[in-house]
């Protein structure tokens, strides 16, 4: 089969790969009309064919799908979710993009393909490929280097079949545990959260695939932890905490695409923030690459903030803020846009504007090149004109991959409490019990393929193997006899199974207690877009059955398995054990069994901090001194387990304090060293977290923040001289004037385990005048193992 794409012109300025890309952009702007130039700026959403035929395009709620040989005459800018619409064989999904590709390219009289995107929150949202860890669990690593290799992972699979694009990762700062999507993002720390994003934007774009941050921005911080409500925060709150980790990610992993977010913040939506998408994003940051809207995001600028009177009025003021593609389908930007152009109202000067950042973006990826070809590399050298010999002949869940998956969820896992139950020693019975203890998708997000789209078609295998905890307690186990009990589901009422649970934990050695949470969207899970919580209370009845199972007096120990941290009751101080995993990925049992059997030594640590209460609301460690409990408030947020904390199978000495210099300016560094010495008799990681307070500042500042954190793996008995440089730019903050400085006085550099268990303190002081700063200041503190 010839799927070759007749050239439209090979002596075109546009498809001479010797000009520059702006210049092969301009020369395509000069020629086209404003139907070809708006074609550009939408997406189709399309689902794949399972037979290797063209895409189909999508059925959804807004928008009737619209009839692709009119649309296709002036080309197209994107294809929707082609893998993530309908479970596709990846080989077949591949076939019918190409064919779709050639399809596109051949109508339009430049020869343009589509640039094609897919979701790959926790891996490649398609059908057969690897489901990692959620972004929570990402942050619960605190390996920046490990969360790359996962993206470069994730990136060399979507390049192979055809895709260009991925809407991820995920920058919110959680600021409320209640917000549904608290397991999409990596936590309630903005350092962290840059860190670990930015690693994985480094690893997607080395393969060729442009990332996308998202949601830009404060889309976490909705009131009340609702999904899209009104955000009420201060231009402070936003500078220090929601805006930190874009500012790195574009910096330092330069990304070719961001997303605007749903919300508005006092009063401004997004995506129609000029000062944010423009003045900020581009003109103090730099970026040059796409805005492009979350999905519907311009259509609700009419719909739900009522800015707009019309569908044209939305996408002009979109359009005039800074967004370049509507996604995922064409809505405003396709007949209202052209008829506010053509009558002036709308100028086509900003039609250009955006269309250039497109062209640019597909002269980077090749698209515009004389020789483009769309077949993919996955089916370089297959028989094309046999789509049935193609069935099963790309794997997307490689041996390699679920290693990746393993290794990630094992380094996730995070130890909360344990009297020393855990490792456990070769129990004669375990009862398991709970929702989670027997089944499949317990250990995944929304955004993972079986959940987010497999749900709907219960017909179809799930295309990986799930191992449940029940089997892989079974394998690290096998000489114990394993009774499973579900007890009650995850949000059910039902309390009827609590007897066969008491039964079942009064005859065992030891009760594994799997709760938590079921992944789903818009509430049809207790975790995902959408599945807000009133309190973070467990789900249903678990609390009761968790209550219930600690008075048989059996050592109980309580695995999570969860979208989000949950208030624990009584099993914070009377469980034997707490293990919390945030929806570890395909091979999170196994992870989890390796914890307990004591193969895996936990080194995780909390990227959210577990609530003492479930009603008191929010629990974030980074805030004020009057955000804690006081005596002018009835209510206490202090949390159970803090930020950053996280136990293991060994113990460590943090000792010798050594401050090189105890002054320096406010343009200058402090140098720190002390030695870490592993006092345990077995390897083990430590997590040093490096915490800045600062007791007098002429704002209110966080009682202390992380700064910077590094593993550290130790052989028994082994030490190492940490040292650590930490520039004077790193106590910088926003300031009165709204600029952001760099103050003299006194600072505390708190070397802890978490961000409640502090264990050397150097009181430094910072000399001369206060210092502005920029978006060029130095972003972190430098560890040097000796």
């Amino acid at each position: 089969m010839n799927l070759a794409v007749p050239s439209s012109d090979t002596t075109a300025p546009w498809h001479d790969p010797a000009l520059s890309p702006e210049e092969r952009a301009d020369a395509l702007i000069g020629v086209m009309t404003l139907p070809e130039k708006l074609a550009q700026l939408v997406g189709v959403w399309v689902g794949a064919s399972d037979e290797g035929g063209d895409v189909a395009p999508h059925q959804h709620d807004m928008e009737a799908p619209p009839d692709l040989d009119t649309l296709l005459p002036n080309g197209l800018g994107q294809l929707t979710r082609p893998f993530g619409t309908a479970p596709v064989d990846p080989a077949l999904g591949a076939l019918s993009l190409a064919r779709s590709q050639q399809r596109i390219a051949a109508a339009n009289r430049f020869g343009i393909p589509a640039l094609a995107h897919e979701e790959c929150l926790a891996g490649f949202a398609a059908w057969g490929a690897t489901a990692y860890p959620v972004p929570l669990s990402w942050g619960a690593t605190f390996d920046p280097a490990l969360i790359r290799r996962m993206a470069v992972a994730i990136g060399r699979d979507m390049r192979a079949v055809g895709v260009h694009q991925g809407l991820a990762p995920v920058l919110d700062v959680v600021r409320d545990g209640r917000w549904g999507r608290v397991e999409e993002t990596i936590g309630e720390d903005p350092y962290l959260v840059g860190a670990v994003a930015t690693a994985y934007v480094q690893g997607l774009e080395s393969t060729g695939v442009v990332a996308t941050l998202k949601h830009f921005a404060g889309y976490s911080a909705s009131r009340a932890g609702r999904n899209l409500a009104p955000v009420g925060m201060g231009a402070r709150e936003r500078a220090d905490v929601i805006l930190p980790p874009f500012e790195m990610a574009v910096r330092e992993g330069r990304p070719r695409s961001v997303m605007h977010a749903y919300t508005d913040t006092d009063g401004i939506p997004s995506a129609a923030d000029e000062a944010l998408l423009t003045g900020l994003l581009r003109d103090t940051w730099g970026f040059e690459g796409t805005v492009v809207a979350d999905y519907f995001g311009v259509a609700f600028l009419k719909l739900l903030h009522g800015v707009a009177a019309d569908w044209a009025e939305a996408a002009g003021l979109a359009l005039a803020s800074g967004v370049d593609v509507e996604l995922p389908t064409v809505k405003t930007f396709g007949e209202p846009l052209l008829r506010a152009v053509g009558a002036g109202t709308v100028p086509e000067a900003l039609v250009d504007r955006a269309l250039r950042r497109v062209l640019v973006q597909k002269a980077q990826l090749g698209l515009l090149d004389p020789g483009w070809n769309p077949i993919p590399p996955a089916l370089a050298g297959s028989r094309l004109d046999d789509p049935a010999a193609l069935r099963g002949s790309v794997d997307l869940d490689t041996e390699e991959n679920r290693r990746l998956a393993e290794r990630i969820a094992e380094q996730a896992v995070v130890l909360v409490r344990n009297d020393g139950t855990l490792p456990l020693a070769r129990p004669g019975r375990i009862a398991l019990i709970g929702p989670n203890a027997d089944t499949p998708t317990s250990v995944l997000g929304c955004y993972a393929f079986p959940v987010h789209v497999g749900s709907q078609h219960p017909e179809i295998p799930l295309g990986i193997e799930l191992p449940t905890l029940k089997q892989e307690l079974a394998r690290a186990f096998p000489e114990s006899r394993i009774r499973a009990v579900q007890g009650a589901t995850v949000d059910g009422t039902d309390t009827g199974g609590f007897a066969a649970a008491v039964a079942a934990a009064k005859d065992s050695d030891v009760v594994v207690l799997a709760l938590g949470d079921r992944a789903g969207l818009f509430g049809r899970g207790t975790s995902g877009e959408g599945c807000d919580a009133e309190s973070l209370e467990l789900p249903g009845v678990q609390q009761q059955l968790l209550d219930t199972l600690l008075d048989t007096g059996k050592p109980v120990v309580l695995v999570l398995l969860a979208g989000r941290p949950y208030a624990l009751g009584r099993a914070g101080t009377e469980a034997a054990a707490v293990v919390q995993t945030f929806f570890p990925g395909e091979a999170g049992t196994r992870a989890i069994a390796s914890v307990l059997s004591g193969r895996t030594n936990p080194s995780g640590r909390l990227p959210v901090s577990i609530p003492s209460r479930p009603a008191v609301q929010p629990t974030t460690y980074l805030a004020a001194r009057l955000a804690g409990p006081s005596e002018v408030s009835s209510t206490d947020p202090s949390p159970a387990f803090a930020f950053g904390h996280g136990l293991g199978y060994t113990e460590f000495s943090w000792s010798g304090l050594q401050v090189e210099q105890h002054t320096a300016g406010t343009d200058g560094e402090i140098r720190l060293a002390f030695t870490l010495r592993n006092t345990g008799e077995r390897a083990g990681t430590e997590t040093v977290q490096l915490y800045l307070h600062d007791p007098v500042a002429s704002v209110v500042q966080p009682v202390q923040r992380l700064i910077g954190f590094q593993r550290i793996t130790l052989a028994p008995g082994e030490e190492t001289r940490v040292r650590v440089v930490v520039p004077a730019d790193l106590a910088s903050f926003t300031g009165r004037s709204g600029e952001r400085i760099v103050e003299p006085g006194e600072v505390e550099l708190r070397l802890a385990a978490s961000s409640a268990d502090c264990r050397l303190t150097a009181r430094v002081r910072l000399d001369g005048p206060t210092r502005t700063l920029d978006h060029t200041r130095r972003l972190h503190a430098e560890f040097v193992l000796d």
